[in-house]
Order: structure tokens, then C-alpha cells, then sequence
């Protein structure tokens, strides 16, 4: 399972959602990490108003940040490597970089013809 690391800038909550103006892109974001995690996948996520820290301490986003600068955030990386900077990826984009299997669901087909299948008693004799 992959160890994802998201960076963010500067907000009061990782929802992002107490401001004025919210980013509809933040609470599907949040979900999608929550996915991950329900995938197996370990995900920390830091806030730079809340956890300096977590930046100060991690060599390859302090010289992100000091190359690019806040402009970078958000900052994600998976299993140390950096994928995406500057934007939340899709969770189409997390899938990939995870190499998460998608688990589709779909209803039973049935294999004798019919719509119950056939072979007595159903609404097909």
C-alpha cells in the first residue's frame, strides 16, 4: 500500500469549508482521501497554518517550497516521490498514482436467456 503525503496551504481546517467562499473542490478532495484510506492506503495531511513542522522537517518539500514557492501548495507526494503540486488531483489521478485497483459493481447477468434466467417457474416459461 502507498503512503500518501498531502501538503496544504495555509487554511483553517483540512475541509477548508469555514471561509466565506467556499472551494467545492476541497470537501470532494477530503472524501477522496478518506477513499484512500478505506483502500488501505496510509494518508497524512499537513496544514501549513497548523503543522510548520511537518514542512520544516521534509527535506524535499522545504526545496519545493523554496524553488517555487506557496504557489506549489497544495504539495502531494506518494511514497516520498512529489505527483502533483499547485492543485488537488482527481481521484481518478490518486487511483493511478496508487495503483489502486477500481472495484466496479454491477448487477448478475443471467446466462440462460430471460429475464429470471429461465428454467422454471420464473415469469419466462
Amino acid at each position: 500500500m502507498s503512503h500518501v503525503q498531502v501538503f496544504d496551504k495555509p487554511m483553517c481546517c483540512s475541509t477548508g469549508v469555514c471561509g466565506p467562499q467556499v472551494d467545492p473542490v476541497l470537501p470532494q478532495f477530503a472524501a477522496d482521501l478518506d477513499w484512500l484510506k478505506s483502500q488501505g492506503h496510509q494518508v497524512d495531511r499537513f496544514n501549513l497554518a497548523q503543522q510548520p513542522e511537518a514542512f520544516a522537517q521534509n527535506a524535499d518539500v522545504q526545496q519545493i517550497l523554496a524553488a517555487q514557492g506557496v504557489e506549489c501548495l497544495p504539495l502531494v507526494m506518494i511514497d516520498g516521490q512529489q505527483v502533483s503540486a499547485g492543485e488537488y488531483p482527481s481521484r481518478e489521478k490518486l487511483t493511478e498514482w496508487t495503483g489502486t485497483v477500481k472495484k466496479t459493481t454491477s448487477l448478475p447477468l443471467s446466462s440462460s436467456g430471460g429475464c429470471c434466467g429461465g428454467g422454471g417457474g420464473g415469469c419466462c416459461e
